[in-house]
Order: C-alpha cells, then structure tokens, then sequence
C-alpha cells in the first residue's frame, strides 16, 4: 500500500523547502503551530480528501516594520515569526508556503486557501501588504494572483 496522504504531504514539504537543512527557516511543529494559532486562528489551513491532507497553506499576519526588515534580509524566516507579536495590528501578510499534492495541483486550492485566510484575517486587521520568499515560479504566480485578486502591493524577498 502507498504512502498516506499526510506522510506524501511531509515529504514534499520537507523536500521543496528543506527546512531540516535551514535552521533560519520556519519548520512546523507543535510549537509553532500554537505561536500561529496565537497570532490569528487563520494562519495555517488545509484541503483534505478521504485519504488526507490534498494541500496545506500557511500565511503570517504581521506588521509592515517586520515585513520590510524582511524583505532586505535583515531577519529571517524564525525570526520574523519570532518577533511578530499576538495581539498586535498586522498590516502585512507574509504568503509563507502553500503545498499541494501534484495530482490536484492546477485547480485553484491553494488560492482559495490564501484567499479564505486573507478574507479571515483583515476582519480584524487593516492589511495593506502582501510578501513572499519566492522559491518556485508557482509560489510567484500565487502570490501575483492573490495581490490581484485583493488589491495588494506584492513584495519578494530575493533570493
């Protein structure tokens, strides 16, 4: 029997990212999982099947101070999270990862998924920003997408 869906979704994660290799990136665990959910319910979601997790989205409500260190290298991945405060008013939002497992990549999951926490999160928060560290030509043409659809200003974090 193949592999679950969980378990194809790790893989790829850690495959496309390589968290392990990169002690600057944000690698999810259960810490990092109760630091998101204290910054806004809506930073991590997913799409699930009767097999499992399909995709997975996380996104970092944060502050345009933070953003902009960010985007010159000043901070990194760990401690942009580090130093985004809960509770705080966020006005930027760092488009962080979207995965999707191949065989449903192509119809619109991870937009809507950003789309829904984006929606979500300026309820309570004056978002004027969107940002990404691109690693793949798709995570671009999300987040182009996404800054369109909602009317934002796009930042990248070079390479």
């Amino acid at each position: 029997m193949g592999d679950s869906n969980l378990e194809r979704m790790i893989r790829l994660a850690e495959e496309f990212f390589g968290t392990r290799n990169d002690p600057t990136q944000i690698s999810v665990n259960e810490e990092v999982m109760a630091r998101l959910q204290q910054i806004h319910p809506a930073t991590v979601s997913e799409e699930r099947d009767e097999q499992g997790p399909i995709a997975w989205m996380l996104v970092i409500p944060t502050t345009h101070e933070l953003m902009e260190q960010f985007i010159a290298k000043a901070i990194n991945e760990q401690e942009l999270l580090a130093k985004t405060l809960p509770g705080c008013t966020y006005d930027a939002i760092y488009l962080c990862s979207a995965l999707v497992l191949p065989e449903h990549r192509g119809g619109g999951i991870a937009k809507k998924l950003v789309g829904r926490a984006i929606e979500s999160i300026r309820k309570e928060h004056p978002i004027k920003y969107l940002f990404y560290w691109g690693f793949s030509v798709e995570g671009e043409k999300l987040a182009t997408n996404v800054a369109r659809e909602f009317g934002l200003p796009l930042y990248s974090r070079p390479e």
